[in-house]
Parts: structure tokens; sequence; C-alpha cells
């Protein structure tokens, strides 16, 4: 990484008139009138120091300028629900993906998995872009995606979120959005501390790949943004019968989790190609060396987050992340690539690549099939693949039926329990052990 190119003195300036002006905004964002007064100096206090920024962080000068502006005119027109819209489309990280490239980012916006709240955040922080990961995007070519790690942050990110979307930012209309971070430093951080803990519980030997990846944390930055990589440009590749985001569409929850669990083990899959095809070249250059090393890593990444970490974040409350862990647990436990013996975790790792490939065809297989059928057949093909694996709740409507088939989406929605598919007895006995460990992950620094 470069070094810091931002004196502390000016960032903790930035970041104190940040948290000042979180400390009196309402929920939407604006001021109150009683406390606006004290909140003018600090907000032309903010903006010079974006403008001092400018010759620092030349690559961001359109952005830092407009975002100055953005805030005077905030508190010229009383502090109203912001819109930083202008700051907004001013800003192009995936114009400039370089490693070691800085960015201070100041905008109110809510924190996915944070807060609601749309309060003032700012963020210091660096691209990720190693040689070999800017190789492989010429291939999964993703041009939006921005890998960046934290320098520094406000409260907002003293959370579970580690992700900065445009679409979170208060603004008067949204935009055609041009880029998306993910946070891998601190998705990096929370795998190993979870995953270690979880070998601990299991007593799961690791093989000697996993014991390397859980002991440096610029080896699981990397690998993670392998996996994003690779994941977050499969949402709109596929045979796809609706929109992957499903956006301002209300569906079951489970559908959300198919969702993130079809392009995960995409990413997967893609990975266990790339190690076959590397493999066999006789000569590798220094590039696909890396890129064959974090192929298998990819592999061992998406496992372990998915059975151990998701399935036990947050609350039951239609919990689609968490579900898609539980099926594939469930999958690989059915299938006898998980054991659960002699209160000791195995795994038959000769097996684990072709079987967690053929769920993957069978989620494709669900979408190809889908295109095919109305909407609501094929939510109920979805919830078949999750109950052929996953036992549903007694009192469920869904597993029987009991719902009115001819009613509104709405309606069918309604009648899936926010715990459509508790945990199972195996998980509630490592959530005992493993929850307080998840739970000390909130807004870990790597």
């Amino acid at each position: 990484m470069e070094a810091n190119v931002i004196s502390h003195e000016v960032w903790e300036s930035i970041k104190a008139a940040a948290t000042s002006l979180r400390s009196v905004q309402l929920s939407d964002g604006s001021i109150p009138s009683a406390l606006q007064a004290e909140s003018i100096g600090v907000v032309h206090s903010l903006a010079a120091a974006l403008e001092e920024l400018v010759p620092l962080l030349p690559h961001d000068a359109l952005y830092l300028n407009t975002c100055a502006t953005d805030f005077r005119r905030w508190a010229a027109t009383g502090f109203p629900t912001p819109d930083f819209y202008d700051s907004l489309v001013a800003f192009d990280p995936a114009g400039n993906r370089i490693h070691g490239v800085q960015h201070v980012v100041v905008l109110p916006m809510y924190t996915q998995n944070g807060s609601n709240d749309r309060f003032v955040e700012a963020i210091w922080c660096e691209v990720v872009w190693p040689e070999f990961i800017a190789e492989l995007e010429v291939t999964f070519t993703n041009p939006l995606f921005v890998p960046m790690r934290f320098l520094d942050f406000t409260a907002g990110y003293d959370s579970n979120s580690a992700v900065l979307f445009p679409e979170t930012v208060s603004m008067r209309e949204v935009p055609t959005f041009t880029w998306g971070t993910i946070f891998a430093d601190r998705e990096a951080a929370r795998f190993r501390a979870v995953t270690a803990a979880a070998a601990q519980i299991t007593k799961i030997e690791l093989p000697n790949d996993v014991q390397l990846l859980l002991a440096d944390q610029n080896l699981a930055m990397e690998t993670f943004i392998m996996w994003d990589l690779i994941h977050d440009r499969t949402h709109m590749r596929g045979e796809l019968p609706f929109d992957p985001f499903m956006i301002k569409q209300r569906m079951p929850f489970f559908l959300y989790s198919l969702e993130e669990l079809r392009c995960d083990l995409t990413a997967f899959r893609e990975s266990v190609r790339l190690e076959r095809e590397l493999s066999q070249l006789i000569k590798r250059t220094k590039t696909q060396e890396m890129t064959l090393k974090h192929a298998r890593l990819v592999q061992y990444a998406i496992l372990f987050d998915r059975i151990f970490r998701f399935p036990l974040t947050g609350p039951r409350v239609r919990n689609y992340d968490g579900l898609g862990g539980q099926l594939l647990f469930a999958y690989l436990h059915q299938c006898h690539v998980i054991q659960w013996r002699d209160v000791q975790l195995s795994i038959d790792w000769e097996r684990l690549a072709p079987m967690v490939v053929a769920l993957s065809d069978q989620i494709n297989h669900l979408y190809w099939a889908a295109i095919d059928r109305p909407k609501h057949v094929h939510w109920l093909a979805a919830y078949e693949l999750f109950a052929s694996y996953l036992s549903p709740h007694p009192a469920s409507q869904w597993i029987n039926r009991e719902f009115p088939l001819a009613g509104s989406g709405k309606e069918w929605s309604n009648a899936v329990l926010d715990d459509e598919f508790p945990l199972s007895m195996f998980y509630e006995a490592l959530a005992k052990k493993l929850t307080p460990v998840i739970a000390s992950t909130r807004g870990i620094r790597a």
C-alpha cells in the first residue's frame, strides 16, 4: 500500500465535523431549526477542509469541490433533507482503479447492515487492486467494481457494513450507477476471526492452505476481492427470468437467498475451473501463479463463510444470507461431503468441489426453467428446492400451500414466515459458542 498522502490533522478535522453534524441530524438527514446555528460554522469548516484535499487527491478534485459546494448549499437552504446528487455524480472511483489510490468520501447516507439513518459519514479509504486482479478482470469484466480497504471512518461504519453503494446516498433523484465499493479488508478480517473460532469449536482439521488464509490478512483480503469480483458480475449474467436485484419487487425472501447463493456458487465453480486450467499449464506467468493460488482459496472462503458466519449472523427475520448458508450446509451434509460425528466436523475434500458445482447446476437449471413458467410457479419451485434439504417451520403455510393460491404476490409473500426455515439443532448448538465471536466482529478493523 502507498503511504498516506493526507495528514492526520486534515482528516481529523473532517471526521470531527462529520461527527458533529451526525449528532444533530434527524433520521432523514435534516437538522432541526433549533440546532442549525451551531451547524453553519461546522459545515463551512468541513467544506474548506474538503477543498484543502484537492491538491493532495487531484483525481478527486471535481468531487471534492462539488461536495464542498453541496455542503454550503445545504446550510444556506436551512438544512433540509440533504441532496448530494451532484457530489455523487462527480465521484468516480471506478475510473481510477490503481492500487493504493486513496479517497476521502464525505456524504449523507445510510449504511447497509448498519443504520437506516441518512447521516453524514466520512470515510478515508484506499483502493486495493493487485496485478492479478487487474488481469483477471479482463476476463471477468466488471468495470463498476472497486475493492477498497478502510483507513478510518465515522460511527456509521462502526457496524457490520462492508460496502459503499451509490444508492445509499441522500439525493434528489437516482442517477445511473457507475461504481460499487466492497471493503475487502473488513470481510477478510471477520472471516478470519469467525472461521478460526468455528474450526476450534467443531474440531475440524483444516488443510494447510486454509491455515495460511486464516493467518494472513492480506492474503485473505485478496481472496475476498477475487470472490467479490466474480460474485458481483454474476448478478447480471446467466439464465435470468427476472431482475436479479429484485428492484421494486416484492418477493419471498428465500428468492433473494437463492440469488445470492447462485452468485457465490458461480464464483466457486469459476474458481474450480481456473484452478484446473492453470494447474495444467507447463509454464505460468507471475500473475497466473497468483490467480491459481487464490482460485483454491476462494473455494475455501466461500465454503467456510457460508456455512459458519452467514447462518448465525443477524436476526432470524427473513435472513436471506443466513438461509443460503443453511442450504449449502444441509446439502453437503446430505450428500455425505460434510459429516458431524463424535462431536467433530469433517469434510470430504476430494468430493467437495464437484458436489458444490452440482448444487450450482441445480440452481442454474431452476433459473433456466423459470423462463417458461409463471412467476408464482417459479416461486413454488424455488421453495421446493429449499424444502428438499431444509425442514420448514411446523407452522409453515407454504409447505402444504395453505394460503390463497389465487391471491396476489403480496399475499403469497406475507404467508412466508419470518423464520420459514429455522436453524437446525447443529446450528442452535454452534450458535451458543460462535455467536459472541460473530458479534465481536462488528466494526472490525484489519
